[in-house]
C-alpha cells in the first residue's frame, strides 16, 4: 500500500512506517507465529498488517481514519473475506477489548501507536481484565528508555512493570517514516502480562499508592504519602521494611513498592493527615 494515497493527519498522530524490516522486528520481539491472534491499532498504510498475517496469525485491526480503511479494504480484500484480518473503524481511545472479539490472555498486540496515545494504550490494555498475553509498541525512544532502561522507576514504568516484564528491543531512526517524526522511536516489549500481582493487594489502593508517592518528586516518600497516612504508621512501616526515611519514590523497586502496599492496605487509616 503507498501511504502517499492521502495526507496524514496531524490530529492523528499519524507517521507511516515505509520500511519492512521494522516490521519483522516487532514481530519477532512479540513472537508472531502461525494461530495467534494479534490486535493492531492503527495499521494506516498496512505495512504491519502485511507482515503480522504473512506469518499466518489472524488480526483484529482498530483504524480511526476511514481513508486508511477504504484502502486497507482494497488492498487486504482476500484477507478480509477470508476471515484472517477484521478491521473496525474506531477511536482507540474509546477502546472496548470484548466488544472487539478479544478474551483474556488469548491475543498478542503488535503495533505503531501515535506518540500522543501510549500512555493511555498501555494502561487500557495493561489494567483490562481483557489482558493480552503480550505487547509490542513502537513508541517515543524516550518512554521505551523510561519504562525499560532507567534505573530511577516512574509512575510509567511502575504502572507497566506491575503487570508484566517490559524489555527495550530496539532503537528505529525517524528516517524509516514518513512523515519523519522528529525524534527516534524504539521497539518495546512487554511479556508475561497477568493481574497476579494483584491476588492479595487492591489495584485502586497500590496506584492509589503510587501517585502520592510521585506526586512532588524531589520530596521524600515519607512526606508525600504522609498527606494521607498517618506519619507515626508510616515511620513504623518504613522501619519494618528497612526503607530510609529519607528515600524517594523513584528509589523503590517494584518488588518494594508491592511490599509496602500489603503493609499499608493492613495499617491504612480512614481519618485524614495526622
Amino acid at each position: 500500500m503507498n501511504e502517499g494515497k492521502f495526507q496524514h493527519k496531524k490530529s492523528l498522530g499519524q507517521h507511516f512506517l515505509t520500511s519492512d524490516v521494522v516490521p519483522r522486528w516487532m514481530c519477532d520481539a512479540g513472537s508472531v507465529a502461525a494461530g495467534d491472534l494479534v490486535f493492531e491499532i492503527g495499521p494506516g498504510s498496512g505495512v504491519l498488517t502485511k507482515e503480522i498475517l504473512a506469518r499466518g496469525a489472524k488480526v483484529i485491526a482498530l483504524e480511526a481514519d476511514q481513508r486508511a480503511i477504504e484502502i486497507l479494504q482494497v488492498e487486504f480484500a482476500e484477507q478480509i473475506a477470508s476471515g484472517n484480518l477484521l478491521l473496525h473503524h474506531g477511536d482507540a481511545r474509546q477502546l472496548n477489548l470484548t466488544d472487539l472479539g478479544l478474551k483474556n490472555g488469548q491475543y498478542k498486540v503488535i503495533s505503531n501507536i501515535p506518540y500522543y496515545l501510549s500512555g493511555h494504550l498501555f494502561r487500557t490494555l495493561l489494567e483490562s481484565d481483557c489482558q493480552p498475553t503480550n505487547l509490542v509498541f513502537l513508541v517515543q525512544k524516550e518512554v521505551a528508555e523510561r519504562i525499560a532502561k532507567d534505573p530511577k522507576e516512574s509512575l510509567l514504568s511502575l504502572s507497566v512493570k506491575v503487570f508484566g516484564n517490559p524489555k527495550y528491543i530496539k532503537t528505529v531512526s525517524r528516517g524509516h517514516f514518513t512523515p519523519s517524526p522528529a525524534i527516534d522511536s524504539a521497539i518495546i516489549l512487554v511479556s508475561s502480562i497477568s493481574q497476579q500481582n494483584f491476588a492479595d493487594l487492591e489495584k485502586p489502593l497500590f496506584f492509589n499508592l503510587i501517585h502520592l508517592g510521585f506526586a512532588a518528586r524531589r520530596k521524600q516518600l515519607l512526606g508525600n504519602l504522609s498527606g494521607q497516612y498517618f506519619r507515626t504508621e508510616l515511620i513504623n512501616i518504613f522501619s519494618t521494611l528497612g526503607l530510609p526515611l529519607d528515600v524517594r519514590a523513584e528509589d523503590l523497586t517494584l518488588d518494594k513498592w508491592l511490599t509496602l502496599a500489603k503493609s499499608i492496605s493492613i495499617h491504612r487509616q480512614s481519618t485524614g493527615p495526622s
